[in-house]
C-alpha cells in the first residue's frame, strides 16, 4: 500500500434542505488501502460514498483525486466503480455478458472482451464454464463473484462498496468477507467499503472510520479503535464491552460512583490519573476481566453476583450484576470455564495494561 493519497476528501458538506447530513468532512485515503466507513444507521455513510462515487452532489468543499479536482465530473467519467448491496445484475444476461457489459460500453472487441471476462473468472476463482451460466442458476455467493468481475472490468481506481453482504446468511458473510480481503491483496485496488458492522469491518480493513451524526468520531486501524476508542460512542459501537463512570479524586485517585469498585495503587501510578472532579470512562474488553479466587488480586476489583452463563462456540460468556445494578460481562475460553454457579457472589478483576481511559473531553476528527 503506496502512503500517497490517491483521495482527499476537503471539507465535504452535504445539506437537504434544512437538514445538515454531512458537516465538513476531511480524510486522505492512500492507494491500495482497504478503508471501511462504519456507523449505525442515520450516520451518514451512505450519503458519503454516494457523494464519492458521483451519485449525488456536493453542497460545499472538494474532492480530489491523484491530485485533480473530481467533485463536478459526472460519475461515468470518474475511475471509480460501485458494488452495490443490490449487486444490479442483469437477471437476463450469462455471467459472462454481466462481466462484460462495461467492456462493451466502451466499445472493446468482442474476442477481447471474453478474454478479460475469463481472466476475471479466474480472479473471483469461478470456473470458466460459468461464462455462459444464467444469473438466476447462480448462489448468493456466485453473484457477489460476478459482481466483484463486472466492477473490476471497468479497471477502476478506487472500488466503493454499499453493505454488499448485508443480505447473505452469516457463514456466507463470514466467508466473502475474507474473499474480499484476498481480492484486495492480488489486485492491490484501493476499496472502500461501509457496513454498520464493526465486526466485518474489523476482519478486511487497513482503517475504520467510524461515523456519528455526520461526522468522523474516530478514524485509526482496527487494533486502535478495539483497543483505544477515543470517545464512549465508539466504545459502546464496539458491542460487548465494559465501561466504568469514573471520576477524579484527590491525591490523584479515582472513584466510580456508586459502583463498589476497589484500585490496587494510586490510578496515577497505573496512568488512569484525571483531575479532581472531571469525569472519564474506564473501559475494558470482556475476555480481559478475570474471576478472582480467594488471595489473588488485580489491578482494578469489582464485586458482583454471576446471574447467566452463555455459550458462544469455543467461548463461555458470563453476565454479572454488580451491587449498582450494571451488567458486567466476562469471556473465556471453553476449556477455561468457570466452575461457579448461578446467584454465586464473586469477585472480577483486571489489570491496567487491559484498561483504557476515556476522557469526558474526547470528541472525535470531525
Amino acid at each position: 500500500m503506496s502512503s500517497d493519497p490517491i483521495l482527499r476528501l476537503d471539507g465535504i458538506v452535504k445539506r437537504f434542505g434544512a437538514f445538515t447530513a454531512l458537516h465538513g468532512i476531511d480524510l486522505e485515503i492512500s492507494e491500495g488501502e482497504f478503508l471501511t466507513i462504519v456507523g449505525p444507521s442515520g450516520s451518514g455513510k451512505s450519503t458519503l460514498i454516494r457523494l464519492l462515487v458521483g451519485m449525488d452532489e456536493l453542497t460545499s468543499g472538494a474532492l480530489w483525486l491523484r491530485g485533480k479536482r473530481i467533485d463536478q465530473t459526472p460519475a461515468n467519467e470518474r475511475p471509480t466503480c460501485m458494488v452495490f448491496q443490490s449487486l444490479a445484475l442483469f437477471p437476463h444476461m450469462s455471467v459472462g455478458q454481466n462481466i462484460e457489459f462495461p467492456l462493451k460500453i466502451q466499445g472493446v472487441s468482442p474476442a477481447d472482451r471474453k478474454r478479460r471476462a475469463l481472466e476475471l473468472l479466474d480472479t473471483l476463482r469461478l470456473p470458466h464454464s460459468y461464462y455462459d451460466k444464467r444469473i438466476p442458476e447462480c448462489s448468493g455467493g456466485e453473484k457477489q463473484r460476478v459482481a466483484l468481475a463486472r466492477a473490476l472490468a471497468f479497471d477502476p481506481e478506487i472500488l466503493f462498496f454499499d453493505e454488499p453482504l448485508s443480505a447473505l446468511d452469516y457463514r456466507l458473510r463470514k466467508t466473502l468477507e475474507k474473499e474480499l480481503k484476498d481480492l484486495h491483496n492480488r489486485t492491490g485496488k484501493t476499496f472502500v467499503y461501509i457496513t454498520h458492522s464493526l465486526e466485518e469491518a474489523m476482519v478486511m480493513s487497513d482503517r475504520i472510520a467510524i461515523m456519528k451524526e455526520g461526522r468522523f468520531e474516530q478514524v485509526a486501524v482496527a487494533d486502535e479503535i478495539s483497543g483505544a476508542p477515543i470517545s464512549r460512542f465508539v466504545a459502546e459501537f464496539m458491542g460487548e464491552v465494559n465501561l466504568f463512570d469514573i471520576r477524579g479524586t484527590a491525591q490523584s485517585g479515582i472513584e466510580a460512583g456508586d459502583l463498589a469498585i476497589h484500585i490496587n495503587g494510586k490510578a496515577a501510578d497505573l496512568g488512569f490519573a484525571l483531575e479532581p472532579g472531571k469525569a472519564g470512562t474506564l473501559m475494558v474488553r470482556p475476555e480481559f476481566v478475570r474471576f478472582l479466587p480467594p488471595g489473588e488480586t488485580a489491578d482494578f476489583i469489582v464485586s458482583g453476583v454471576l446471574h447467566a452463563e452463555y455459550a458462544l462456540g469455543s467461548r463461555i460468556q458470563y453476565e454479572i450484576g454488580a451491587p449498582n445494578g450494571q451488567i458486567l460481562t466476562v469471556e473465556k475460553l471453553r476449556e477455561d470455564r468457570f466452575d461457579g454457579a448461578t446467584g454465586d457472589a464473586v469477585m472480577l478483576g483486571f489489570d491496567a495494561h487491559a484498561a483504557h481511559l476515556i476522557h469526558e473531553a474526547a470528541h472525535g476528527t470531525d
